[in-house]
């Protein structure tokens, strides 16, 4: 979701997937559940629910509700502030973390082969079809499920229709149009795109890649863009950084619409929890567009999402009861989810079906947006991509575009740093 914590709830939609998950920092004592296992309600098991906590209001009385509601257990809502994944991974290590977590775009990959969460393949059903797929694939590791979406959060490029129609641009559909059109509108008082005051870095990894027709990683799990294509991608994000066309020192970054609302760029990379904003002041004056293709051969437009999903501890002395209820709220209760990602906030539901029920998604740029989560979504990052590889990978995309470093020698060095972490993880 969005609102105040804005850090929270988009750094796993930022850095190129170098957020690090695991840490050795401790976490508080309540965990929410007994010792024994059992509640105070006769023979109901008693189930800690873990959250970050979200910005908007009136979210964590949602989920209070939802637990409260959910009869077949006793269950405690933890809301987490601070770093919450730090608190969680390392909470999954000691006998008192939660049962039922959520995690941004679902456990890691060493939470997964340490065995500290539940398979929850079999909680889906007829069901598995009907969710995001991007989303599922970012949630399964050898064809095992570990996490339940329970929200859509995604990053799409807004644009003002009256600064482009005045310039006379059209909507871009390559990063040359991109580029082309950030400079035709860039004048003394407004710049032409916005990506964040570091010039992208933190943002357009995965676009870049994308953009190019490659990924991080390919389907068969090896690295995924030691390919002429991808460096031209990212030397692109270098002509842009030179072009005088971005708006760099911004007063607020990219995951905020302040720049874009008050007319310091004609374009920007931003976030779909903007909207509210966007439609408050520019009511009948944005557009949406995914990240273009490289160029008209090559590549795909794009759009990068992430959800936070809901997993079961291993550690938890009520698996079976904690996936029950996982099921329950995640799967089986549609009217709770559809409420969780529209009444919150501005989400696509992690289910299309839903997302077609949602009356703030069925028309304008909303409809846009959902309609480019299922078309052209991405996951931020594949699950086998480490932070030590993101922070690799971030590293040479600010070494690209800030200091005009030669894409493909630092795509090389990005490779090596992979390809050790990828043997660590099959060892």
């Amino acid at each position: 979701m969005s609102g105040a914590d804005g850090f929270n709830r988009r750094s796993f939609l930022a850095l190129g997937g170098g957020i690090a998950a695991m840490a050795v920092a401790g976490c508080g004592s309540n965990t929410g559940r007994s010792d024994s296992g059992g509640g105070a309600s006769g023979d109901k098991p008693a189930l800690a629910q873990w959250y970050h906590q979200y910005g908007e209001a009136g979210t964590q009385q949602a989920v209070e509700k939802y637990a409260k509601e959910y009869p077949d257990a006793t269950v405690t809502v933890q809301w987490s502030p601070g770093d919450y994944d730090k608190k969680t991974a390392a909470a999954l290590l000691t006998d008192g973390g939660p049962d039922v977590f959520e995690y941004g775009n679902g456990p890691s990959i060493d939470m997964i082969k340490g065995g500290q969460v539940a398979d929850l393949t079999d909680l889906l059903g007829d069901a598995k079809s009907d969710f995001t797929p991007s989303l599922l694939s970012r949630v399964t590791y050898q064809d095992k499920l570990y996490a339940i979406p329970q929200a859509t959060d995604m990053q799409l490029l807004v644009y003002r229709k009256s600064l482009l129609q005045q310039a006379g641009v059209q909507p871009p559909t390559t990063v040359d149009e991109l580029i082309a059109a950030a400079k035709k509108l860039t004048t003394d008082k407004v710049k032409g795109l916005f990506v964040g005051n570091d010039g992208g870095v933190g943002i357009l990894g995965g676009p870049a890649l994308w953009a190019a027709g490659v990924d991080y990683l390919t389907e068969d799990g090896q690295f995924g863009f030691d390919s002429p294509a991808a460096a031209e991608s990212l030397r692109k994000l270098r002509e842009l950084f030179t072009s005088k066309a971005l708006l760099l020192g911004a007063p607020t970054d990219w995951s905020d619409p302040s720049a874009f609302t008050q007319g310091l760029t004609a374009m920007q990379f931003t976030g779909l929890w903007t909207f509210p904003q966007l439609q408050k002041s520019l009511p009948d004056d944005f557009g949406v567009l995914p990240w273009p293709k490289l160029d008209a051969s090559t590549g795909a437009p794009s759009v990068p999402v992430g959800a936070y999903g809901a997993s079961v501890s291993t550690k938890s002395k009520n698996v079976d009861a904690a996936k029950k209820f996982v099921k329950w709220l995640w799967v089986d209760q549609t009217d709770k989810q559809l409420d969780w990602a529209q009444s919150y906030g501005f989400h696509v539901p992690a289910r299309k079906s839903l997302a077609e029920k949602a009356d703030k998604l069925k028309s304008g740029p909303a409809a846009d947006a959902v309609k480019f989560v299922n078309e052209n979504g991405h996951a931020q990052t594949p699950l086998l991509w480490t932070p030590k590889s993101g922070t690799a990978y971030s590293d040479a995309v600010s070494r690209i575009i800030k200091n005009g470093s030669d894409p493909a020698t630092e795509i090389k060095a990005v490779k090596a740093v992979v390809e050790a972490e990828l043997k660590r993880i099959a060892g």
